[in-house]
């Protein structure tokens, strides 16, 4: 039990420090003294045999949390300046943005808006052995590389083939179609010394993902497309075939698939042309070619005949005959010369 003392008139500061040996910082010199109680220890006070009045205690202990609370209290300066350190100076930079903005992949709609040209490739041509004039086409090796340089290397000779002597086979009111190279013969030949082959099954791959990316029409006026999928042709045909006496189901195609040379020339926008045709380029020069290339005359379509929907429906294969006749020019309209520009 602590004791208490009366006293006539209550020490001072300094006289209780000197009193109880104790430093102005409120720490007692005597090692063996206990720890000045808190308010977080209270058993430390009823174990504590030092003769402290309940007023002295009181001034003690609070002195005591006075000097504690101070000695926690952090600068706010130094606050503030933990957090500049931490903060990272915003960068303000326009060449580091402009770096950015360049070494970021183009995204699709950066590809359908990419108008941009990476070569050129002219066509002389003529109408019934009379040269009628140049065209000349941009090619667009950003948005349909693999297509570009289908086209390029055709142009060019290098794939052993070329459109050189070939004739336009199909005027139609939106566009004109060349025929392309065909897939036997000595153009074949040719390009399969050259190690190349007649097949279009990259360019589809190509024409599909452009048709996911792009929307909207995109054989417009004045594009050049390659061919590359036949939208008419029938679904394979389901048979059974016996095979080591079994019967197993089979499919027969029907019809060839495009070999990836032929190309078309819109004269007006033609969207019945996205399901066909990958867009590699666009006229730069020579529409007025282009316009009286589809000014020649050719066979009228009969399409809307009775005996010809029937000869069709029954498999008769002269409708198939007849049908490929259909908008092909009387008169031979022929690429005399063609190659690439500088």
């Amino acid at each position: 039990m602590l004791q208490s003392t009366k006293f006539t008139q209550s020490p001072t500061h300094s006289q209780l420090f000197h009193r109880h040996n104790l430093k102005p910082n409120g720490i007692p010199q005597n090692q063996n003294m206990p720890t000045p109680p808190t308010p977080f220890s209270p058993l430390i006070l009823k174990q504590c045999d030092s003769k402290f009045t309940r007023r002295e205690l009181t001034l003690f202990t609070n002195s005591s949390l006075l000097l504690f609370f101070a000695s926690q209290t952090l600068d706010p300066n130094s606050i503030s300046r933990a957090r500049a350190e931490e903060t990272p100076p915003a960068s303000t930079d326009e060449s580091d943005q402009k770096e950015a903005e360049e070494a970021s992949p183009k995204t699709a709609s950066d590809r359908c808006a990419d108008k941009s040209l990476t070569g050129k490739a002219f066509l002389d041509v003529s109408i019934d052995g009379e040269p009628v004039g140049r065209i000349v086409i941009g090619l667009n090796g950003e948005s349909a590389p693999k297509g570009a340089e289908r086209f390029r290397d055709i142009v060019s000779g290098k794939t052993g083939i070329t459109f050189r002597r070939k004739e336009f086979v199909r005027i139609m009111p939106n566009y004109v179609q060349h025929g392309g190279i065909r897939s036997y013969g000595v153009d074949a030949e040719l390009a399969r010394r050259k190690g190349r082959e007649l097949t279009n099954d990259e360019l589809v791959e190509e024409w599909e993902r452009l048709n996911k990316e792009c929307k909207g029409t995109k054989n417009t006026a004045g594009s050049v497309g390659i061919i590359v999928r036949d939208p008419s042709k029938p679904p394979p045909k389901v048979k059974l075939v016996a095979r080591k006496g079994k019967l197993e189901i089979d499919q027969e195609e029907v019809g060839v698939e495009p070999n990836g040379t032929e190309f078309t020339i819109a004269m007006k926008d033609s969207p019945e042309l996205d399901s066909s045709a990958l867009v590699v380029g666009r006229v730069i020069e020579g529409m007025d070619v282009v316009q009286k290339i589809g000014k020649v005359k050719t066979v009228q379509e009969n399409t809307g005949s009775p005996y010809f929907r029937v000869a069709k429906l029954i498999g008769d294969k002269r409708a198939v005959v007849a049908e490929r006749g259909f908008n092909r020019p009387y008169s031979k309209v022929i690429v005399t010369n063609c190659g690439l520009l500088e």
